[in-house]
């Protein structure tokens, strides 16, 4: 195609499984772009206005296609009145879990939205971000699956005690963060967000065998999703997802998440025309890449999950790290356009899309 097209346009073409004029890409950064604005990541997360800044840099200096709303996901805890522990170079994380014995969830109530000030931040992002690009960048936002928040809430060893101990318990902690997640969610596109990253690790065959997943988290995520008012693409961090990828299609998401772990290639074979494959660079081995690395790894990439649209390139977890050096950002960035327009000519055996 010789007609360019906004990032908005070349990202819906690749979701309808058709190929746009190029390969859209996400360089999803939440606190990176601290680093472009020289101040610390506990005050570039202090103010709406700075995460706007910092996300609008980013974008205009690597010209990626989707601008990411996530602050961090433990902002979740932090409205249900958790410990937040910042860091100097990584993402804010959650601190002691606020659920210290499962009879305390008996008495817990999930926050209202509006009377939590981490989470109007947010929402005072997304307005503003949609204000400065319209529907011509598509803005992401995050909602920690109802199956995958306990983790942060309570820690993985009682979690899994509760899921198999004490089913009752269990399934009331289901029903309370389904609630949330999806006046979350719903909250967040009414902003502005024009997709919600639904994000799930737990379900992650790499965490719960299937026969589990298709108890819990499958049941969960057919429920929540159906409740969203948007589109979602489904996040297993840096789980893998190839055998549970027919189950997660019938959960009403419409792109995965796809972890390094996995070859590109089986997945987009797996996908083909019902999923929309997100990743899956290795954002741990981006750190030490050359630039001369992050163009081979893209065109690999590309090569093996490029043809037939259905594809946008992005790291396989989720977040830059902060330790990844500037100038392979750029490179990824200078692959995508090189390598990445549509027809894919040069990969062996493409028959267009």
């Amino acid at each position: 195609m010789s007609t360019e097209m906004t990032s908005g346009q070349r990202v819906v073409m690749a979701l309808g499984h058709k190929e746009p004029d190029r390969v859209p890409f996400f360089l999803p950064a939440s606190f990176y772009p601290a680093r472009e604005m020289g101040i610390s990541i506990r005050e570039y997360f202090s103010r709406p206005e700075n995460v706007v800044e910092g996300q609008m840099r980013f974008l205009s200096r690597y010209h990626h296609d989707i601008i990411s709303a996530l602050f961090y996901a433990a902002i979740e805890v932090e409205a249900w009145g958790g410990e937040i522990v910042f860091y100097d170079d990584g993402p804010p994380n959650a601190g002691a879990p606020f659920i210290r014995k499962p009879e305390d969830i008996l008495r817990l109530e999930p926050p209202r939205i509006g009377d939590s000030p981490c989470l109007v931040k947010v929402l005072r992002a997304i307005e503003m971000l949609k204000a400065r690009v319209g529907d011509e960048v598509p803005i992401v936002a995050i909602a920690v699956s109802p199956f995958s928040a306990p983790p942060m809430q309570m820690g993985f060893a009682s979690y899994f005690d509760l899921m198999y101990e004490r089913p009752e318990l269990f399934e009331r902690l289901m029903s309370l963060n389904e609630n949330f997640c999806v006046e979350w969610a719903n909250a967040q596109l009414e902003a502005g967000a024009a997709t919600i990253c639904y994000f799930d690790p737990v379900s992650s065959p790499t965490i719960v065998p299937r026969e589990i997943y298709l108890k819990t988290g499958f049941q969960i995520a057919r429920r929540t999703i159906s409740r969203i008012k948007g589109p979602t693409g489904t996040h297993l961090a840096s789980g893998r997802s190839l055998p549970i990828l027919d189950d997660l299609a019938q959960t009403g998401t419409l792109i995965i998440g796809t972890s390094a772990l996995e070859d590109l290639a089986e997945v987009k074979a797996a996908c083909r025309g019902k999923l929309t494959i997100l990743g899956n660079l290795n954002a741990i081995e981006m750190r030490r890449w050359t630039p001369e690395e992050a163009e081979a790894a893209v065109k690999d990439a590309i090569a093996k999950a490029g043809p037939g649209g259905g594809f946008i390139l992005a790291d396989n977890h989720g977040e830059i790290p902060w330790q990844v050096p500037e100038e392979v950002l750029e490179s990824i960035s200078q692959a995508v356009q090189k390598w990445g327009g549509y027809p894919l000519d040069w990969v062996e055996g493409h028959n267009g899309g």
